[in-house]
């Protein structure tokens, strides 16, 4: 399979989704602003799509698809049959008991996750009860995890890349049909992630049916925990899970710090993060997705040249992609804030709020995207340790830049925070792998480098005079900004392409085999 075709095709379902997520907060801005309401769903659906990020799609994600890659390769059909079995069925069970411990306990999560929400009781109940309805969101997901996984290593990227798109449609129905049935009417939210992980699980069956990879349920607790290759699994999601959860774990403390400030806080910074995940997840994740199967395949068969060269690809196409998106969104950031928020109950502030949280955010964007594709070199190889050290000193880093920046920053020092430590994270995992001997540079970089700066500085100088005054976006009603807009990203686009174009890039140079 052609890498830049599974990229394009990842991206491209990741791009449906967040144009429908984007469709999404435009009608949770539009029917509830900014305000008591939205913190609590905020905080409610933050708690487990932080375990989701962390389990699911962190920890587990990093230490099943290597094994189960090995597996493939290495072993009999049956084998691999036999571990997707004891895997699933001993997931099935923690996550069961992990929801109902967490419904459960709500109170204290929110008590801990939200602090500041204790002196409102009203405020806090709320936010316990949307914290219940959504938290069988991590069993749901969990297994969809476990699903992707098998899919994307038999090469299956689209289904897994498309599923996202259900939990919006569920966000969207809900909003706009349910709101009317609900006391209080943010409650149709919570009930919309309930549905959205339901419809996200059920959608992955008939696939894994078709490669014969649909996981058989066992009561056999004792020979599945037996299994050398469930034990491995376990033995890497150990580390793993502080590893690849650091930005979410700074997210969490942020909403701590955000708790405290003034009210609205923790909606900007969700606006400004919705925002800044719509390049991060159409890169970063997709560029993670494709290339740790292929790279469990290169170290399984001891092609070690072949992997160097893959994060050689992985690290140019990061940046080619990621630093125009990074620059972009903060030329343009009160443009996209104005038109796809300022509706409703969305003010003329939370603009101003929501744009200083976007550009604080922006300064890392590069660094969370480097990171995504940096760290599978490191899980790839079964090599949880080292990633794991640098993510608790970039996570220590953070505390103390938001001790540092939100004195004087507000929320918008929270967001630099977490952008400055992605690059310390992201600098100290290349940092390893060249001294490991994992990853040598190709040819080229310091050429490569400079006709990227060009191309950024003709695209920057575009859009910069292309958007006019910002007050002239909160006078424009919904189509003028959306048709400006319209022609203003593209031409954006066009002046970086063909800048890169004129002094010599070619699509046929980021074309790559997957690892056989």
């Amino acid at each position: 399979m052609n890498l830049l075709r599974a990229l394009a095709t990842v991206s491209g379902m990741t791009l449906l989704s967040r144009i429908l997520g984007f469709v999404r907060d435009f009608v949770i801005a539009r029917t509830f602003g900014a305000g008591l309401a939205t913190d609590a769903f905020f905080v409610a659906f933050k708690l487990p799509n932080l375990l989701r990020r962390m389990f699911a799609e962190g920890a587990f994600s990093q230490a099943f698809v290597p094994i189960l890659g090995e597996y493939r390769n290495q072993r009999n059909a049956e084998d691999t049959r036999t571990l997707v079995d004891h895997v699933a069925s001993l997931l099935s069970v923690v996550l069961f008991a992990i929801t109902a411990i967490g419904i459960a306990g709500a109170p204290l999560l929110v008590w801990i996750s939200a602090p500041g929400f204790a002196a409102d009781a009203g405020k806090f109940e709320l936010t316990v009860t949307l914290t219940r309805i959504c938290f069988p969101y991590i069993l749901f997901m969990s297994l969809v995890a476990l699903a992707g996984g098998i899919l994307n290593t038999w090469s299956r990227f689209a289904l897994p890349a498309f599923t996202p798109v259900l939990l919006n449609l569920a966000f969207i129905a809900m909003a706009l049909f349910a709101v009317p049935y609900f006391d209080p009417p943010v409650l149709a939210l919570g009930w919309a992630v309930f549905i959205g992980g339901l419809l996200q699980l059920a959608i992955q069956v008939p696939a894994l049916r078709r490669i014969a990879m649909l996981p058989r349920p066992t009561i056999a607790w004792r020979t599945a925990w037996a299994d050398p290759g469930v034990r491995r699994i376990l033995k890497l999601m150990a580390p793993a899970l502080v590893g690849v959860s650091v930005s979410q774990i700074s997210l969490l403390i942020n909403t701590i710090f955000a708790s405290f400030l003034s009210t609205g806080s923790v909606s900007w910074l969700y606006y400004a993060d919705r925002l800044m995940e719509f390049p991060s997840g159409m890169l970063g994740a997709a560029l993670g997705t494709i290339l740790l199967p292929s790279l469990s395949r290169c170290h399984a068969s001891n092609n070690h040249a072949e992997y160097s060269k893959l994060l050689d690809w992985g690290l140019r196409l990061t940046l080619l992609l990621a630093a125009p998106a990074a620059l972009g969104l903060a030329i343009l950031a009160v443009p996209l804030i104005a038109t796809l928020f300022f509706h409703g109950a969305f003010a003329v502030d939370d603009v101003f709020r929501t744009r200083e949280a976007l550009v604080a955010y922006t300064v890392g964007l590069t660094g969370l995207i480097l990171v995504k594709v940096l760290a599978p070199g490191f899980y790839a190889r079964q090599n949880i340790r080292t990633p794991v050290r640098i993510a608790l000193i970039s996570l220590a880093a953070t505390q103390a830049m938001n001790l540092a920046f939100v004195g004087w920053l507000g929320h918008a020092g929270l967001a630099l925070s977490i952008g400055l430590a992605a690059c310390l994270n992201a600098g100290m995992l290349y940092r390893g792998l060249r001294r490991q001997g994992i990853y040598q540079p190709q040819p080229g970089w310091t050429g490569f480098v400079l006709r990227l700066a060009a191309a950024l500085v003709a695209m920057g100088a575009v859009l910069w005079l292309g958007m006019g005054s910002e007050a002239a976006w909160l006078q424009r009603g919904l189509l003028g900004r959306t048709i400006h807009l319209s022609w203003l990203v593209p031409l954006g686009a066009a002046a970086y392409f063909a800048t890169l174009w004129l002094l010599g890039f070619r699509i046929a140079d980021f074309r790559r085999r997957a690892a056989d």
